[in-house]
């Protein structure tokens, strides 16, 4: 996919800039005013988390708006945990091969012209498919990240409204800054030339209904009885996304972690992750052995992560989709960082804490680079001891 967004997106981006630019000589922009908001997301889940608060800031500033998102399918159920995007209002394209990506992308397109929109915002970093999606959208207001001074990250001249992405703040404020850019004038450079707080970009609370929690408990102890008699529950995500490896701390690590842990006989250490790793979530389990450690892998749905991070007691988990998940629960959680920065995306949790070597190389993938890294050898993660973490699990257990 970053390929063909390289060598097809480039020329693409540049043929319509170029197009457009010749069309407003013999027609200018015809004013219109619409009321839908369109929001692009497509690859990260967890972004959909993080930007909550821009989605509640665009619902402040535009009160008559209706919020849509535009999401890959896979990732649509990530909209969930927070609920502010209605189902109802949420486009998606599969992306399981090139037939599928093409037919949704056209049937997307006519859907997103049908909708009445005032404006279309590419959350996505330097991505030209977004980028062409965002201008074929056909909004008046078209918000997105732009290059401006800066090399290889090419997307063309089609946003009405560019906004500097800057690699020194939160990824939570960046997104803020693209909804604040629909409030100024077209034409400003750059845009948002304001200060977000810390404040500005916190989570509101999310609590599973206690029927939907007790169902969930209920299903869960069920399927292991275990679970029922531990009065703590860790739970340790070892995965991350395959399209970033090198975030992945070692199996031996979180294995040696699970043991000590479960030194502890009131703890019930759970493996969690999607039904294609359950085959290493259960070769986790064996290699620790004892009937207190639960293979969770495929079991839960993504319905299920609220009312299982209410019951659980702490995560330890991969700098990934889940620590993002768990933030609006508060769940205690520990996150292991290493190719990226918690600066820029650590999970907006306040009983969140982040584990970082910050090595002289990191953090060495960004949205600058489209997150691509020659790392061979993650020492950023081996720098992550085992002792370490679990010196910080027992912290946050402690009852003081």
């Amino acid at each position: 996919m970053r390929q063909i967004d390289f060598w097809a997106g480039v020329p693409l981006c540049a043929l319509m800039s170029g197009l457009h630019r010749l069309w407003r000589l013999f027609r200018p922009q015809p004013v219109k005013t619409g009321r839908d908001i369109l929001f692009i997301e497509l690859s990260e889940m967890g972004s959909a988390v993080i930007a909550d608060s821009a989605f509640k800031r665009a619902q402040r500033l535009f009160p008559d708006a209706r919020l849509h998102f535009l999401i890959f399918a896979k990732n649509r159920p990530s909209l969930d945990i927070t609920g502010t995007i209605r189902p109802e209002n949420t486009l998606t394209i599969r992306a399981d091969n090139m037939v599928s990506l093409t037919i949704d992308t056209l049937r997307v397109i006519i859907a997103m012209r049908r909708l009445d929109l005032f404006a279309a915002i590419d959350m996505e970093m330097f991505s030209r498919f977004a980028a062409l999606l965002t201008f074929f959208s056909g909004a008046p207001n078209r918000v997105g990240f732009h290059n401006f001074h800066g090399e290889g990250l090419y997307r063309g001249e089609l946003l009405t409204h560019r906004v500097v992405f800057n690699p020194h703040r939160h990824v939570a404020k960046c997104f803020l800054s693209l909804v604040h850019a629909l409030a100024e004038p077209p034409g400003t450079v750059p845009h948002t030339k304001v200060a977000f707080s810390d404040a500005e970009i916190q989570l509101d609370p999310v609590v599973p209904k206690p029927e939907q929690l007790e169902a969930f408990r209920a299903r869960l102890v069920t399927a292991f009885p275990v679970l029922e008699r531990a009065k703590r529950w860790v739970l340790l995500n070892p995965n991350s996304s395959e399209l970033m490896p090198l975030r992945r701390w070692a199996k031996e690590s979180y294995t040696e972690l699970a043991r000590r842990l479960l030194a502890d006989p009131d703890v019930a250490v759970v493996i969690t992750g999607v039904a294609s790793e359950k085959g290493e979530a259960q070769r986790l389990c064996d290699a620790c052995g004892g009937d207190r450690i639960v293979n969770l892998a495929g079991f839960t749905r993504m319905s299920d992560l609220v009312p299982l991070y209410t019951l659980a007691e702490l995560m330890v988990t991969n700098d990934s989709g889940p620590a993002h998940f768990a933030a609006p629960t508060g769940l205690k959680t520990i996150v292991l960082f290493g190719p990226e920065t918690p600066s820029l995306y650590g999970a907006l949790n306040p009983n969140a804490e982040f584990i970082y070597a910050a090595l002289g190389c990191s953090p060495c993938v960004s949205a600058l680079n489209h997150r691509k890294s020659s790392c061979d050898d993650a020492l950023c993660m081996k720098a992550i001891t085992v002792d370490q973490v679990l010196e910080r699990v027992k912290a946050k257990l402690s009852p003081s």
